[in-house]
């Protein structure tokens, strides 16, 4: 099946699938499950392990993400935490240095007080990475797109390094989502998302997965999720479901909408720098063109004060100042302040995450209804 479909249709779905031939998954909301006999078993025990409706959404990932197991998590950062446990004391992996705030926190506090250790590098320049690389690394992670400065990491290239040196190469594909990118068929070992962003795709829940390319590494993580504890409850299973059904179609619609703001953005005389893939002048544009199907949804840029970007929060209508992403309404964050307070100082500025930075959440609006709200905000 194409992905458009198979973001409609699980990948096991039959006519006998759902009781009463419901079209729509069941919400089995329940903690255990009763045995037909001794040493005997519906396939399902408890479920902190499994669930139906849980399972059905872990193999419509799987079937997106081309994974060979999915698990689904009760946030994005409970699937960095699960996948962090795979490492031991000693441990070095190196990670993109431009990753989401709330990454950087994990590592830097229980990552390292663990006694793993963490390698920050452009992860765009494959030198940086072979360079960073020593007798106790085990693992590369990046983001690509990052956030939010949307730097884009060559997958394909970076898996290599990681096979050539045995290492495991981690993923974040959060900004793309799987409709427009699959890092696992490029090489990954490991892809996560937060499900709260686009798979959800409704501001409404919080999600996570954790995709695993063999069952080598699915086994540990399905071990692992089944002594923490992370999972994803059946009604948020069921709401990630629902949200799955539309992915396709808003993506398509998202992008649309980010191609015509990032061209406006680039050409109003507040604004400094716009970071957007899907503009042919962006230094990762033909390195994204050539690993994914296509752009997404999210746009950083400067202003020219910082005056400019504090007066736009004040007079954005449509657009809502919020954390977050992925979802059907617009927001626009204040990273500085937001999603990368936690990010050391030198860091952000020199990746120039300042006070005249923002990061843009583009929704499925109108999008000329967008524009007119940024040059409200930008007067």
């Amino acid at each position: 099946m194409n992905i458009e479909t198979l973001c409609v249709h699980s990948p096991n779905e039959d006519k006998i699938a759902h009781a009463y031939g419901a079209m729509t998954v069941p919400i089995f909301q329940t903690a255990t499950f009763s045995h037909p006999g001794v040493g005997e078993s519906t396939g399902y025990d408890y479920s902190r392990q499994s669930n139906p409706t849980r399972t059905e959404l872990e193999e419509s990932i799987s079937a997106l993400e081309g994974a060979y197991d999915t698990v689904a998590t009760s946030t994005g950062m409970a699937a960095c935490l699960l996948v962090l446990e795979l490492f031991n004391s000693g441990d070095n992996i190196i990670s993109q240095e431009d990753i989401y705030g709330g990454s950087t926190r994990l590592f830097n506090t229980l990552g390292t007080e663990r006694g793993r250790t963490f390698t920050y590098v452009d992860t765009t320049k494959k030198e940086n990475v072979l360079n960073a690389i020593n007798k106790n690394t085990k693992a590369i992670f990046i983001e690509t797109p990052s956030n939010p400065t949307m730097l884009v990491t060559d997958i394909k290239e970076t898996a290599k390094i990681a096979k050539e040196h045995g290492l495991l190469l981690i993923v974040d594909n959060t900004f793309l989502s799987p409709y427009f990118q699959n890092p696992i068929k490029l090489g990954a070992d490991i892809v996560i998302h937060s499900g709260t962003k686009y798979i959800a795709g409704h501001n409404d829940t919080l999600a996570g997965f954790v995709c695993s390319a063999n069952a080598d590494i699915a086994e540990k993580i399905r071990f692992m999720y089944k002594t923490v504890g992370p999972s994803l409850s059946p009604f948020d299973s069921f709401l990630v479901l629902r949200g799955l059904k539309t992915l396709a179609v808003r993506m398509d619609r998202v992008q649309e909408n980010a191609l015509k703001i990032a061209n406006f953005l680039k050409n109003h005389k507040k604004i400094t720098n716009v970071y957007y893939v899907g503009l042919p002048e962006h230094p990762g544009y033909d390195i994204n063109k050539s690993q994914s199907r296509g752009f997404g949804g999210m746009i950083a840029f400067t202003t020219d004060t910082a005056k400019t970007a504090l007066d736009a929060f004040e007079k954005i209508e449509i657009i809502k100042y919020a954390e977050s992403l992925g979802g059907v309404e617009s927001l626009i964050t204040f990273p500085m302040i937001q999603t990368h307070a936690d990010v050391p100082v030198e860091v952000r500025e020199r990746l120039g995450i300042t006070d005249k930075f923002l990061r843009l959440s583009v929704g499925i609006e109108n999008a000329d209804d967008l524009i007119k709200d940024l040059e409200r905000a930008l007067e």
